[in-house]
């Protein structure tokens, strides 16, 4: 399985290492994804979902706010 969020999309990003005399080698930014269990507020029902933090922050705050979504639509596929 890929290292992408299924909400949001986000991957690696490349980018470098650089030392103090300014050597520059290739090198990944990973996302910081998460194995999560969440219950989807539309049906009910429990979903696993490898999701980032950041969107994870997301889903909290519309929960709190009483936004209304479904899961179901937000997992790209």
């Amino acid at each position: 399985m890929s290292r992408k969020c299924e909400i949001t999309g986000k991957n690696s990003a490349s980018g470098h290492n650089v030392s103090h005399s300014q050597v520059k080698t290739k090198r990944k930014f990973g996302v910081n994804l998460q194995k999560k269990n969440l219950i989807n507020p539309a049906t009910g029902l429990k979903m696993t979902l490898r999701i980032s933090t950041s969107a994870l922050r997301t889903l909290k705050k519309w929960q709190k706010e009483g936004k209304k979504y479904d899961l179901r639509e937000l997992v790209q596929k």
